[in-house]
């Protein structure tokens, strides 16, 4: 049993619901009594139906991960219904899809969804893993503010792969028995899924923490706090879900511990997330402040105009780094605006991290400085290669070993590094 309960024409709608942490309750069959004669109770991987006696039929609400975000305050669910035979139960009628699914078309909705997540997931991962290639190759651009990007990039990929994992895992196929058994491989799955979110949370509140520190202290002993931070960022997510996996074991182990009817459980993932957000909107506000506060200080040329050009770039800068866009529906109640939740919440946060990759990596002057530079030192050192090749034609076979062709190498690198200086002056 190692798929889920519902089968391939909704497995759309049961990972949205899943990676929105919504809570599904899933009907189960277990403890119905049993009848001698007629049908027995069933499991059709969607609804639970009880026994029942011939020619006696059995009518039952349609599954609510079929109208999970119904906005409309009046929507009532449909119904389907089966008929209890001598043969046993009767197909569905009316179908699963033409009962339960409305005239807005939920399905072509939830799969649209699902394709965007996909795709901002890709691309961020994509994205993400170049810039890390980036910041590790350049030693010149190995400090303090650019290991905590990396950290805040590495959380960004774990999160993109464990949702990749978790949809290749838990949905792979279609198993009823799934219900019903507690399997290692989807709590695993599961608890890997939270501590990349959880993780992904914490860095985005260290780069927050760390720019306000750097900000409003005079003296600031980057490296001390550096090893706090990697604490913090990847200590404190396994705390909270170390706490969370006993929780479940010892009060709600069922299924694949992807439900999560436990509130009070629950909390252990929500509040910790809820509590960064909010301190991560508070230390955005106090940036800001002290923003407008340097850029309006006599020491700082520019006219009014520029001031505000200059702070609202930064604002806009800091909205990724800091994940300021959770506050939209970080509070609001569950059954508010979930369509248009579902697209922010799973569209934006899936193609942060490629913004966040192209805000402070590719974009950033320091990085684009340092790769022009490689660049330029790989030509010169091309050029002067083949040229050498070219004059000297004889010196591959001539005997000459490494250490003399080193020797040549240095002493003409001088006038070859004046005569590429002299060839970008009129450019610059």
């Amino acid at each position: 049993g190692r798929g889920r309960c519902f089968n391939w024409q909704h497995l759309t709608m049961l990972m949205i619901l899943i990676i929105e942490n919504e809570t599904l309750t899933a009907v189960h069959c277990v403890g119905l009594p049993v009848v001698s004669s007629g049908c027995p109770w069933m499991w059709d991987n969607l609804s639970c139906w009880q026994p029942a006696t011939i020619g006696e039929v059995v009518e039952v609400n349609c599954p609510k991960l079929f109208y999970q975000h119904m906005i409309e305050e009046d929507f009532e669910p449909g119904k389907v219904s089966r008929n209890c035979t001598e043969f046993g139960w009767s197909e569905t009628f009316p179908h699963y899809i033409d009962a339960c699914m409305n005239e807005d078309g939920n399905g072509m909705y939830f799969k649209s969804v699902k394709a965007l997540y996909t795709v901002g997931y890709s691309t961020s991962l994509v994205s993400l893993t170049t810039a890390m290639v980036i910041l590790c190759r350049f030693r010149k651009l190995h400090c303090t503010r650019n290991f905590i990007h990396m950290n805040l990039f590495v959380s960004f990929i774990l999160r993109a792969i464990s949702v990749f994992i978790k949809d290749g895992v838990l949905y792979a196929k279609e198993d009823s028995e799934h219900c019903f058994m507690h399997t290692l491989e989807c709590r695993a799955v599961m608890i890997f899924f939270h501590y990349c979110v959880l993780s992904n949370y914490f860095w985005l509140f260290i780069e927050g923490l760390y720019l306000f520190t750097l900000l409003v202290e005079t003296f600031f002993p980057e490296k001390r706090y550096f090893y706090w931070y990697i604490i913090i960022g990847w200590g404190t997510p396994t705390v909270c879900v170390t706490i969370w996996a006993v929780l479940k074991l010892q009060f709600d182990d069922i299924g694949c511990w992807d439900m999560n009817d436990n509130a009070a459980i629950w909390w252990v993932i929500k509040g910790p997330v809820l509590a960064s957000i909010m301190i991560n909107f508070v230390l955005f506000i106090g940036i800001i402040i002290i923003l407008v506060q340097k850029l309006q200080s006599p020491d700082i040329g520019g006219n009014e105009s520029s001031i505000y050009l200059r702070l609202a770039r930064s604002t806009l800068l800091l909205i990724p780094l800091f994940g300021i866009h959770y506050t939209v529906f970080a509070f609001s109640p569950e059954n508010v605006s979930k369509r248009e939740r579902l697209v922010f919440e799973l569209g934006l946060g899936s193609f942060q991290g490629f913004v966040v990759a192209v805000l402070y990596c590719f974009l950033n002057g320091e990085v684009q400085s340092e790769i022009k530079r490689k660049w330029r030192s790989w030509t010169v050192n091309r050029y002067f290669a083949v040229d050498l090749k070219h004059r000297h034609p004889s010196l591959a076979s001539s005997g000459v070993n490494g250490g003399t062709q080193l020797s040549i190498l240095s002493k003409s690198s001088s006038q070859i590094r004046m005569s590429s200086l002299q060839a970008e002056t009129p450019a610059t």
